[in-house]
């Protein structure tokens, strides 16, 4: 896939002029700041809560309240940026800048105050998670639409399928039906797996010849087109059996997906991979990804591992080991830095990794609620870093001049 560099020019930043601003030239920007102070703010919540330093304070679940955040708040705010940023290259089409984009920012924080601070404030929250959809949503399909770009519409009915089991979440912790919206939160990760095997499938080929200096990239568009149909039908399958009371068992179908993305990962391979970190912790993401849907399927089949504990695989293993290591890579690149990252950045994956691990595999040995903690403060750690090294480039002009 070729990219497109648009070529305007940088205009003088001016106070009252949103569109001047470095940090709202370009989705990325601030969606991945936002996001990233939010995955230290909201887990930091957690572990005060989790560990009894404070009380919860809301009528709502903590642990349903933490769940919505990192899927619905956190991971969605860093889709979208993405998908802006991606778009943008694909179709060569400008995307949502300046007052647009601080309006869409502004939203998405609002949300989360609403969420953390309002209590029974559903209706609130409701109404900002849908116009943060909305408006994210029309933009994406409006620049595909424009461009004809009719191998990327997925990503919109992704987005839609999403923003649906975001609202009725929010519409059964409204009703405190409690046991059916953690059941459409497993379903918000099982859409996010498919969302990060698609991007996955695109860009990871084009990191690893790159990275690796390679003449060829490895493409396997008979898998793909498999994992994309298994996945969508995995999920299927798993919405109709909690929710259709379906006889059929949703785990033969994910135990299957998950051995379709190991296999994957064996074709990518190459030792050459762990001497690049935004390759080494893309490609472990993946992997956490394709282990942890084969916990979480095999749950269902007898295998011994506790679902949440596999669930947790791919939210922090895959989710947020491929979320650091892409906006890490997608901050230099899109502001005209070397693909180098920040030494850092090394210690901030492996803190990441090692949270997934602790959270998902140490409970099976340990005190899992000691494990629950020691994850969390891995994870604090690792975005830590990624705000302290990262919020000057997303504040900052590209080091070109350009525009973006």
């Amino acid at each position: 896939m070729s990219l497109i560099q648009l070529e305007q020019p940088l205009p003088d930043v001016k106070l009252l002029k949103p569109s001047t601003w470095p940090c709202l030239m370009l989705g990325f920007r601030p969606l991945f700041l936002l996001a990233g102070i939010w995955a230290v703010i909201s887990m930091l919540v957690w572990t005060l809560v989790l560990s009894g330093t404070i009380p919860w304070h809301l009528s709502v679940s903590p642990t349903l309240w933490h769940a919505h955040e990192m899927l619905f708040g956190f991971a969605s705010a860093v889709a979208i940026g993405f998908l802006f940023t991606a778009s943008q290259n694909w179709t060569g089409i400008p995307t949502l800048n300046g007052v647009g984009l601080l309006l869409l920012s502004c939203v998405w924080l609002a949300a989360r105050i609403v969420f953390l601070f309002a209590d029974d404030a559903f209706i609130f929250l409701a109404g900002l998670q849908a116009a943060f959809w909305l408006i994210a949503i029309c933009h994406l399909a409006q620049t595909l639409v424009q461009a004809k770009s009719r191998k990327n519409y997925q990503f919109v009915a992704i987005l839609c399928v999403m923003a649906s089991f975001n609202v009725l979440f929010i519409w059964l912790l409204e009703n405190d039906d409690l046991a059916l919206a953690q059941i459409f939160s497993h379903l918000a990760i099982l859409g996010f797996t498919l969302l990060i095997s698609v991007i996955a499938g695109r860009v990871m080929p084009f990191f690893i010849a790159r990275g690796l200096g390679l003449n060829e990239q490895m493409k396997t568009p008979r898998l793909d087109k498999l994992l994309f149909w298994s996945a969508i039908i995995g999920i299927i399958g798993f919405f109709s059996h909690h929710i259709l009371s379906s006889p059929l068992n949703p785990g033969f179908i994910l135990v299957f997906t998950a051995f379709l993305h190991v296999l994957r990962c064996m074709c990518w391979f190459n030792t050459r991979i762990f001497t690049r970190p935004l390759l080494w912790s893309l490609y472990l993401a993946y992997l956490c990804m394709a282990l942890g849907l084969l916990g979480f399927g095999g749950g269902y089949l007898g295998f011994p591992w506790y679902s949440k504990d596999a669930l947790h695989l791919i939210t922090i293993g895959a989710m947020g080991l491929m979320i650091l290591s892409i906006m890490a890579r997608v901050s230099l690149g899109h502001t005209a830095r070397p693909l180098q990252p920040h030494p850092l950045m090394s210690l901030a994956f492996a803190l990441c990794v090692f949270a997934a691990i602790t959270r998902s595999i140490l409970p099976i040995f340990i005190n899992p609620h000691h494990s629950w903690l020691a994850s969390a403060l891995l994870w604090i750690g690792a975005f830590v870093i990624f705000v302290a090294v990262y919020t000057p480039i997303l504040m900052k002009k590209r080091l070109d001049g350009r525009r973006g």
